[in-house]
């Protein structure tokens, strides 16, 4: 037990190194292709993050006999954009709170205010869209849905990309590039970002394993491990990006990294899973959406009415997160 834990906690070193990593090479591919910060985080941070955590259920739906198995991979699949609008806007909002002092803007986060209404219009969307498709009993309508929620994901990756505009805001040396002492070339920017990826996946993949082992130790149920435990464990690439640009001031990096991550989650995974499966959803897969439907409407309202974005929408998102694990509590896990 005691070697699990020492594991984990080197688990969260590697993955803190490698979205350093991650971070500071994103930003040189989106200076390189000459991309702004709507689609370096919309879209490359958040593809690049979330990509090896989605396909784990996805596998498991693909390769998978039994009901039980099913219900897992629809469980997360559905919890991953749960655990983004929630946990990961609580945890970005206390950063702005927490290195207020050392932010250019201070509590207010100066983010792209366009960029992050667009984000989270399409994810309502496409979200309600998800949990519509689970009370539809004709197949055919079912897999039109699926296609459709792929179409939409291809066409928000146009409209970012045409809306986006580059960034001027200075950013940090090429970590590889100082290393070795070479040019910031694509060559050496793409080496760094799939090395970090690389790191990402192997800190994250050893925190899991001995989140599992402790967790079981401590006699915390599979069922709780499967929906609370573990999806925050794979979900910390996210929440340690988004942290690292808080830091910086680099708000719709930040916030973009998760935003984006919500719409690919609620798009491609959705997608497979609904034509993969009977893609019903269990009581606590369905709370668990409409509580992210609701944490992401209360900061696109925020946004619409007060016209800037501070921490209180985005630490609200904690409150869901806690009623949804009293709401788990109270059914015993089942």
């Amino acid at each position: 037990m005691l070697q699990n834990i020492i594991i984990l906690v080197l688990s969260l070193g590697i993955i803190l190194t490698g979205c350093e990593l991650f971070t500071n090479g994103i930003e040189w591919l989106g200076k390189k292709l000459n991309v702004g910060d709507g689609v370096v985080g919309s879209i490359f941070s958040a593809v690049g993050t979330c990509l090896p955590e989605t396909l784990i259920p996805i596998i498991a739906l693909l390769f998978s006999k039994g009901p039980e198995s099913v219900d897992i991979g629809i469980g997360a699949i559905v919890g991953a954009p749960f655990m983004l609008s929630t946990l990961a806007f609580f945890i970005t909002g206390l950063s702005a709170v927490v290195f207020a002092g050392r932010r250019k803007t201070g509590y207010i986060l100066n983010v792209n205010l366009e960029i992050l209404s667009r984000d989270i219009s399409f994810f309502v969307i496409i979200y309600t869209g998800m949990i519509l498709a689970s009370i539809i009993t004709f197949g055919v309508v079912k897999n039109a849905l699926a296609f459709i929620l792929i179409g939409c994901y291809v066409y928000y990756v146009f409209k970012t990309v045409n809306g986006d505009r580059s960034s001027d805001e200075e950013i940090d040396d090429l970590t590889f590039a100082r290393a070795f002492n070479t040019k910031a070339n694509i060559f050496v920017i793409s080496l760094q970002v799939m090395v970090a990826l690389t790191v990402i996946i192997v800190g994250a993949e050893l925190f899991v394993s001995n989140i599992e082992v402790v967790s079981k130790g401590f006699g915390i149920s599979t069922l709780a491990l499967s929906i609370v435990i573990t999806p925050i464990a794979t979900e910390l690439p996210e929440k340690f990006n988004s942290v690292i640009w808080i830091s910086k001031s680099k708000d719709t990096l930040s916030l973009g990294n998760i935003t984006g991550a919500m719409v690919f989650q609620s798009c491609i995974p959705v997608s497979i899973g609904i034509l993969a499966t009977c893609w019903r959803l269990d009581t606590i897969t369905l709370v668990s959406a409409l509580l992210a439907l609701c944490s992401a409407l209360v900061t696109f309202l925020w946004i619409k009415v007060k016209r800037q974005l501070s921490p209180i929408p985005l630490l609200s998102g904690g409150l869901f997160y806690i009623f949804f694990i009293i709401f788990l509590v109270e059914r015993g896990f089942k």
